[in-house]
């Protein structure tokens, strides 16, 4: 005697329902495969789904932006075997508020050495006076791993409490 195989249970497809047979629910693909691949499209999933994604998460609570904390004029020092340079950047907008470098031509010609500590100490003067034109009374420095306070970083960090900027 012969066995009738029993139907078939097509998998669920979003082209082949209705929003009024469904809802307005959503299903990500975890949720999908898992019913398509077990075939368990039946009441009782079909209501714990929808209780488990009409559940309403609140988003999580995120830390305020690190940039409210940081200081917003930050000098930065560059040096190379032949040039110094130094930049004042505004964090907030990353823009670069001010700076001076040996490599300007109005310098080089005034400068014995340009890549020394009196060139460091006049590139840190010229910059403090820049920073005054803007009306900039303050910085805090950021130093790179390899950078202490000696030499040509001292030489720029001294010039600009020289001119009259606070070193925050």
């Amino acid at each position: 005697m012969g066995h009738f195989p029993s139907p078939r249970r097509q998998p669920f497809s979003f082209y082949n329902s209705s929003k009024e047979e469904h809802g307005e629910i959503r299903f990500n693909a975890i949720q999908f495969l898992t019913l398509w691949v077990y075939g368990s499209w039946n009441l009782h999933v079909y209501a714990t789904l929808k209780v488990v994604i009409q559940m309403v998460i609140p988003p999580p609570v995120r830390p305020p932006r690190v940039t409210q904390f940081l200081k917003p004029y930050v000098l930065k020092m560059h040096f190379t075997n032949q040039y110094v340079n130094a930049q004042v950047t505004h964090s907030p907008t990353a823009t670069v508020a001010s700076a001076a470098s040996s490599q300007e031509k109005a310098l080089r010609s005034t400068m014995e050495n340009t890549r020394d500590v009196a060139a460091a100490a006049k590139i840190g003067k010229i910059l403090g006076e820049r920073l005054l034109l803007k009306d900039i009374p303050a910085v805090t420095v950021f130093l790179n791993r390899n950078q202490k306070y000696h030499g040509k970083v001292k030489a720029v960090i001294d010039s600009l409490r020289e001119v009259g900027i606070k070193i925050i």
